[in-house]
């Protein structure tokens, strides 16, 4: 995570290009959820999107993230809303919850962090802050996939992993990636603490949309140019562009760098992605973890509505309110995701 604390990687950019999660993923979550909603606490938050969005459903809402740059972009984006009960705390997964009481926190999240952190260090913590029968939901999402375009996708995964000093892989902080890579199996909530643990994987394919296996959490329409802008808030790219500094963007006005050498390549059989606003279908392989901390009452014998069971044809496409503010650059796709009924 040490990537995204430093002075000089764009959080702006990170804000607005990271995929946005669909209303059904909170729904997904806050389903499972029993109990009172009086506190939820974000870590590894970034710049506020998920704090925010959870908000909405909590008394008091805290984000935590080591990142400066990432916490003054969280504050920024509350000023939006003064009327919910939210703060952000500069500060680690691990340590960053010491000011908090004992058995106080209802939820906690962690969205696209919990593979950075100390995982010896975290669970000791989240078994004291959480109260018994709170929540705990972690999830992440890996590569995306351009799933119309094999060749597309086959030619960016060699860039993005290949350990040649030219290319990308040796650049991602480990093990973070690697256990992101892996969808997170890495993460076990300790069997003594947790209970009820599920876990939702999809690993996206080439063969066209919903063709991969399990059920997907995000599937967007983006244009080509957004794609380039996405692949551009990588840790990895983040690295790469320190170490050439000689090597600068098109869109900046230089001869070009990896991700432009990247989409040449690509562009060579399809020819599409030549066009920065031509629309291409991607998936991300993802993983979703929920669990529930030992020691709360049973479950209700007859649960007016089931948590593994929403139906996504009900889902907006895309999140509302300030999130959705941003340029028009993706449409969700829906049926057949996470929250589809089997």
């Amino acid at each position: 995570m040490a990537t995204f604390a430093k002075s000089a990687f764009n959080t702006a950019s990170y804000a607005t290009f990271r995929p946005v999660y669909p209303e059904s993923l909170y729904k997904f979550v806050l389903q499972y959820h029993r109990g009172p909603k009086k506190l939820c606490v974000d870590l590894g938050c970034g710049p506020g999107i998920v704090t925010r969005k959870l908000g909405k459903h909590f008394d008091k809402t805290i984000g935590i993230d080591p990142s400066a740059g990432m916490i003054r972009q969280a504050h920024e984006g509350a000023q939006q809303d003064s009327s919910r009960d939210i703060e952000f705390w500069e500060g680690s997964a691990e340590t960053g919850t010491a000011a908090l009481d004992s058995g106080s926190v209802d939820l906690v999240v962690a969205a696209q962090a919990a593979h950075w952190f100390d995982q010896a260090k975290l669970w000791p913590e989240m078994q004291r802050i959480v109260r018994p029968g709170g929540t705990l939901a972690f999830w992440g999402y890996k590569d995306h996939v351009f799933v119309d375009y094999p060749h597309a996708t086959e030619v960016m995964q060699r860039y993005a992993y290949d350990q040649h000093p030219d290319k990308l892989g040796s650049y991602w902080p480990q093990p973070g990636r690697s256990i992101l890579q892996d969808q997170l199996r890495a993460i076990k909530p300790p069997e003594e603490d947790w209970e009820d643990v599920h876990r939702e994987l999809y690993e996206p394919d080439t063969k066209g949309p919903y063709s991969g296996e399990g059920k997907h959490l995000m599937a967007y329409e983006l244009s080509v140019g957004s794609c380039k802008s996405y692949v551009r808030t990588w840790s990895s790219y983040h690295g790469w562009a320190e170490a050439h500094p000689e090597a600068v963007a098109r869109e900046k006005g230089g001869k070009g760098d990896i991700m432009d050498e990247m989409f040449d390549e690509i562009a060579k059989r399809d020819k599409i992605f030549r066009d920065d606003t031509f629309p291409v279908n991607v998936e991300w392989g993802s993983a979703v973890i929920r669990a529930r901390k030992r020691g709360g009452p049973p479950p209700p014998s007859e649960p007016s509505e089931r948590s593994d069971d929403l139906d996504m044809m009900n889902v907006s496409s895309v999140e509302e309110d300030a999130e959705s503010a941003r340029p028009a650059r993706s449409t969700y796709y829906p049926p057949h995701g996470l929250n589809a009924r089997d």
